[in-house]
């Protein structure tokens, strides 16, 4: 094969960015966080797997189990996977460090933080804490470290040697559950050790549309190996396959890609909302990334969930999209890490909104409104839904904000008017406390405290509190995990009479009652204006 023929990217290709192996989430790039998920998640993850192979895959194998903290090989690969463990341990002694001395800290402040001055404790916070910490109370006395976390990304903290990529082809297959099986090396798949940030990734991409000499291509992502530049082959085609009406010329229009992502495009604006993208192009059920514009003006993360700030489809995305636009977080809690420090990491241009800040574009405007609940009660200010006004109407992304104070929403109204167009989030029955951030917590919690506190959104009565109080025209319910495609991410396991589609079925006949149209979205839906 010449270096000089001419190739473009393949439309169904994936790639995966990692860390420590594992599937890259926005929980994996903050070095707190991911130090906490380090040492109080995937090593002992590893270490069971290699004490007990055949009990992970039992657990795999038992859909009642689905969405469990277990690996996916098969029983198998236990040497590869005792190596993994045994590499992270060595190479990531200083985040070891920061996760001991995280919770030495919070010990010192049960123990001695009493609501009188602290300034006598700093001598005694631990070394890996000391000049990245400040230690506070507040109101109630009640003591906390908050950490300066831009200080955590200039430190030994941050290595980006811990990440790397994982390439391969989306053929339909089922990939396994992503917070617990990290990626190891397999046909078919060309993993390489970028950082995520790494300018050739877009250079890559960036050959979906514009085609790239295969010698051009191999040097993007570095590849040595003759075995990997033959599988990097069968990701290319010297044929373009992007879909036709991709943009748009007159007009406005909304196309659903699935879970929470809506492509909302005008003839002068492309705006994209929490991306998370079927890349297998003959499904012939969904949009795929082929259905996409060239220019992706503004991403909208609405939160940090996996699910809504999707780095695989972030990463493929990263060439053509303008302004990444996140939500504000609370600045330096261990559970609400800046969205905006970690999307610059990997390379991302961001601009960080909080609420009621705007953005203008010709023709319209993006509003940032907030966003209530659906963290399991945990202080996480790093959530926002936004309005977006754009060819006359008012389209309002809810994504998983909750219903739980109406009053909220009548607030909202009266501050930015009525949504034509809403799209609403009810998955209303979610995850326990535990089960996301069990890994941040330095004490145990109970699982009587953990199933009481959920990732749950609004009910069929707190949407229809929504409806009613934004005087919505058209309501479509989304973001509920049902497509088959990112199952590797969610985890969902509905039946017909599942909770949550019981809540559904309630609000649609109640929005039809009201006189409200409404739909509950599934794969694919476009409107038009």
């Amino acid at each position: 094969m010449s270096r000089d023929e001419l190739f473009f990217v393949r439309q169904n290709i994936v790639a995966e960015g990692l860390i420590d192996r594992f599937y890259a989430w926005s929980y994996l790039v903050p070095p707190a966080a991911s130090a906490m998920n380090l040492a109080n998640l995937h090593l002992s993850m590893l270490e069971s797997y290699v004490q007990q192979p055949d009990v992970h895959a039992a657990a795999v194998a038992n859909p009642k189990m689905r969405g469990g903290f277990f690996i996916d090989h098969d029983g198998r690969r236990v040497a590869e996977i005792d190596e993994l463990r045994a590499s992270l341990l060595r190479d990531n002694a200083a985040l070891m460090e920061l996760a001991a001395g995280i919770r030495a800290t919070d010990e010192l402040l049960r123990a001695e933080a009493t609501g009188f001055d602290l300034s006598g404790l700093y001598p005694r916070l631990p070394e890996a804490v000391r000049g990245f910490v400040e230690i506070v109370y507040d109101l109630n006395h009640q003591p906390s470290m908050r950490f300066l976390e831009p200080l955590l990304y200039h430190s030994r903290y941050h290595r980006e040697e811990r990440q790397s990529i994982d390439l391969f082809l989306d053929e339909g297959q089922t990939r396994p559950f992503t917070l617990s099986t990290p990626r190891l090396p397999q046909p078919g798949h060309v993993q390489r050790p970028l950082p995520i940030r790494h300018p050739g990734i877009d250079r890559f991409f960036g050959a979906l549309r514009t085609p790239l000499p295969f010698g051009e291509l191999r040097d993007a992502l570095e590849i040595d190996s003759e075995a990997d530049a033959r599988t990097l082959r069968g990701f290319l085609t010297t044929e373009p396959d992007r879909t036709p009406d991709r943009e748009v010329t007159e007009g406005a229009r909304v196309r659903y890609y699935g879970h929470a992502c809506l492509v909302i495009q005008s003839p002068d604006v492309s705006i994209i909302t929490d991306p998370f993208i079927s890349a297998d192009a003959t499904a012939g059920d969904r949009y795929t990334y082929a259905d996409l514009p060239d220019r992706l003006d503004y991403c909208l993360i609405t939160h940090g969930h996996q699910d809504h700030i999707v780095i695989e489809s972030l990463l493929r995305l990263r060439e053509r999209i303008g302004v990444v636009v996140v939500p504000k977080n609370g600045s330096g809690n261990l559970q609400d890490p800046s969205l905006g420090l970690c999307l610059e990491r990997l390379g991302f241009t961001v601009r960080v909104v909080d609420d009621f800040d705007e953005i203008s574009f010709p023709g319209g405007v993006i509003v940032a409104t907030p966003f209530l609940g659906e963290h399991c009660d945990l202080d996480i200010r790093a959530k926002s839904t936004f309005w977006v006004r754009i060819g006359g109407r008012s389209v309002f992304i809810d994504a998983d904000s909750s219903g739980i104070e109406p009053e909220l929403y009548q607030r909202i109204f009266d501050a930015v008017g009525p949504a034509d167009v809403a799209f609403l989030g009810m998955e209303c029955d979610g995850a326990p406390l535990t089960w996301l951030y069990n890994a941040l917590f330095t004490q145990p919690v109970s699982r009587k405290m953990s199933i009481t506190r959920k990732l749950s959104g609004s009910n069929a009565e707190q949407a229809l509190g929504i409806v009613d109080r934004l005087k919505v025209s058209e309501a479509y319910i989304y973001a509920m995990g049902e497509e088959d495609w990112l199952q590797h991410v969610m985890a969902t396991s509905y039946t017909p009479d599942s909770y949550q589609l019981e809540q559904v079925d309630a609000f649609l006949k109640s929005c039809a009652d009201r006189g409200v149209k409404a739909e509950h979205l599934l794969k694919q839906k476009e409107l038009r204006w």
